[in-house]
């Protein structure tokens, strides 16, 4: 068991620096290797055939690699209230239009790459919970065209580590808590997540209270590389996107629906510590009564829309530590008619080359300070 998984993993890592990739050590602690450990139930594939066990009983036998994950899963202790593990060994394929559901105090490993093919609709996803506590999946690698390749709705303490998703359509990851909008989802983590080719985001979130991020590194998603809507109480390490939502108003990092609102106030509660952008649309875009954000620093470069577009937002300070922002379209404040307009924005700390900056209409509170302008006009209140 161990030889295997070890080999499934040193092919992984070997996948990622072939990719340019450098796997980013989790905030907590680094990852074990895929498989490693104990378990209590295991889906293993032998040639063409999987075999679902636990213990020496055998629960599943066939070419299903989603069913015999599914009864793998399904053969954990009943009303456990402590995490079970099961392992997945090997790659195959399920349709986009079902899914490995994983209830409460359950941890998925996945050895392997799942290729996801058809179409579906809904909210299927090769990995889904809902409702749901305790959950983790330590690795997972996805292929081809899911809907979503992580749908998480309605769940408290949720962990994700390590996970590559080299999509050709698709969301990659989705955490919501639009089943009851009326319970927020608590304490998500997510360690370390690449996607590639996603036709949308490649991390959305909606109604997270506690949410801590390693890195997200997008390449070439139709939409946001991280988009956090409604979201309070979180800390990312690093947004590392290129071509993210190129031809769009999606940005490498977005911010939209009053996210980082407490109550009916905006206290510092997003904190981002890098956000690096390369082409694609814009990028930092905070939108819609969002803020409560620092952003420490920002490397923008050559996006084609705006490099930094900030509008109806509030408590805002981008670049508090550093910032560079090289061509592409104007860092700009702006506002809606419909929403108050900025409060208390600060943009500081900024070489901006061949691009410009603006602020129109006029905000409340804004502070420009520190800014390098090269081949950069600047029109301000």
């Amino acid at each position: 068991m161990r030889s295997r998984a070890a080999l499934i993993a040193g092919t992984a890592a070997a996948a990622l620096m072939t990719a340019g990739i450098t796997a980013t050590t989790a905030p907590q602690a680094a990852a074990a290797a895929c498989g490693e450990g104990s378990y209590q139930a295991e889906a293993v594939l032998n040639g063409g055939t999987w075999t679902a066990r636990r213990g020496s009983t055998t629960l599943y036998t066939g070419t299903d690699l989603r069913a015999a994950a599914q009864a793998a899963v399904n053969s954990l202790t009943s009303g456990r209230t402590a995490k079970e593990r099961v392992v997945v060994r090997g790659s195959g394929s399920m349709p986009a239009g079902s899914r490995i559901s994983l209830p409460s105090y359950t941890v998925l490993d996945v050895c392997g790459t799942i290729n996801v093919t058809g179409t579906g609709s809904g909210d299927q996803a090769p990995v889904y919970s809902r409702g749901t506590r305790d959950i983790e999946v330590q690795h997972l690698n996805l292929t081809g065209s899911p809907l979503y390749g992580v749908f998480l709705r309605n769940v408290q303490n949720a962990t994700l580590g390590q996970l590559d998703m080299r999509l050709s359509a698709g969301l990659g990851v989705r955490i919501d808590n639009r089943g009851d909008t009326s319970q927020w989802t608590r304490n998500v983590r997510i360690d370390n997540v690449y996607v590639s080719g996603a036709s949308s985001h490649a991390v959305e979130t909606y109604g997270v209270d506690g949410l801590t991020i390693g890195t997200v590194t997008a390449r070439n998603v139709g939409e946001s590389g991280l988009l956090l809507n409604q979201t309070i109480n979180a800390t990312v390490t690093r947004v590392d996107a290129e071509n993210a939502g190129t031809g769009t108003g999606y940005a490498a990092f977005r911010m939209a629906n009053r996210n980082g609102r407490v109550g009916s106030s905006y206290p510092t509660n997003i904190r981002v510590g890098e956000v690096i952008a390369r082409g694609g649309g814009r990028g930092v875009f905070c939108v819609s009564e969002s803020g409560g954000a620092v952003i420490d620093k920002v490397t923008l470069t050559n996006t084609g829309n705006n490099s930094v577009l900030i509008e109806n937002c509030y408590n805002v300070s981008l670049a508090a530590q550093s910032g560079t922002i090289t061509g592409g379209g104007e860092l700009r404040l702006a506002a809606r008619s419909e929403f108050p307009n900025n409060d208390n924005i600060t943009v500081q700390n900024l070489t901006v080359t061949n691009s410009s900056i603006r602020e129109s209409p006029c905000g409340t509170n804004t502070t420009f300070r520190n800014i390098t302008r090269v081949n950069t006009t600047q029109t301000i209140c």
